[in-house]
């Protein structure tokens, strides 16, 4: 199997730890710490989109996003690295203080759009539009899909899986549970898996959108991988299992229960969640696999978002 070209930005491979938490260990594979401005899962991602950007001689990058986006962020960052402008198109309004992620994009003089949560709807068709513009004044422009979920971002997590069998993990779990926001890492692991002919189940904890629209995003980014890279294998859909009802504040916000268990974790072990991915799959974690039990084999996902943990540091502080 040929698998495509990538820059090389992530620390790979990450670590895997295990973790005592009221009582009941478990895994935890360290996926924060693929960097540090650009910590998180989107930069196993970036590793190949970037590579794609480079060879097809691109230098403006669009990409989109919540005003916290990791992905916009990571890609703003790195994009630099490789001598990319980039212009983010994000759901949110201009702050005289900007913080976490928003910091940084400003800081590393990124160009930004801010769109209302409607306009936010038809955020693709504004990019291409936008695109049109800077082409028709000679630039070429790379627009990527928010959470950098297209197929051949899926291989950061197809390698995932490979590195899992490396670190000798794959044999030793039953299910791998991550939070959803765009689909590529969960449809990256599940796909990685049938090519490894592992039956893992993958446990997906949605923070946006219904679950059937989770299910079939995934489904069809697997499906679309599986063309564009004429790959030989089938995947079993059954292994992929959504757990829902985890998100009822809103992409947004968090509720104190949630951030009592984030910030007990944090007290206990060190480990830091966000409040907008890790953490609420976190808390379907414990409540579906932790509780009660002395021993979990299902491997919990760190995938990052520090940066997004610092506009709500009232919360926290206050939980």
């Amino acid at each position: 199997m040929k698998t495509p070209k990538k820059i090389k930005i992530a620390n790979l491979p990450t670590p895997i730890q295990k973790i005592e938490f009221r009582g009941t260990q478990f895994l935890i594979k360290r996926d924060d710490f693929t960097g540090t401005e650009l910590t998180g899962n989107k930069i196993r991602k970036l590793d190949y989109i970037l590579a794609d950007v480079k060879k097809k001689n691109a230098d403006y990058l669009f990409t989109s996003g919540g005003d916290q986006s990791n992905h916009a962020r990571a890609t703003a960052i790195a994009a630099r690295q490789i001598g990319v402008k980039t212009k983010l198109f994000l759901w949110g309004s201009e702050t005289q203080n900007p913080d976490g992620n928003l910091f940084l994009d400003q800081l590393v003089g990124t160009e930004i759009v801010y769109l209302s949560k409607n306009d936010y709807a038809n955020v693709s068709s504004i990019m291409l539009e936008e695109s049109k513009k800077l082409q028709k004044e000679g630039h070429k422009v790379y627009v990527l899909p928010s959470g950098g979920s297209t197929p051949l971002g899926l291989w950061g997590y197809i390698n995932f899986m490979n590195e899992l069998k490396e670190q000798k993990k794959l044999t030793k779990i039953k299910g791998i549970l991550s939070a959803y926001g765009s689909g590529g890492t969960s449809a990256g692991m599940l796909l990685g898996a049938a090519l490894l002919g592992s039956k893992i189940k993958i446990y997906v904890v949605n923070v946006l959108d219904d679950p059937e629209f989770v299910r079939s995003a995934i489904i069809q980014l697997v499906e679309d991988a599986i063309v564009d890279f004429k790959l030989k294998v089938k995947v079993n859909y059954d292994n992929l299992i959504i757990l829902d009802g985890y998100s009822e504040e809103g992409y947004k916000n968090i509720t104190d229960e949630k951030l009592k268990v984030i910030k007990e974790l944090f007290q206990t072990t060190g480990i830091l969640l966000d409040p907008t991915y890790t953490g609420k799959a976190f808390y379907a974690f414990y409540e579906n696999f932790l509780k009660e039990k002395k021993n979990c084999k299902i491997l919990f996902v760190h995938t990052g978002g520090i940066f997004g943990v610092f506009p709500k540091r009232k919360k926290y502080l206050e939980a």
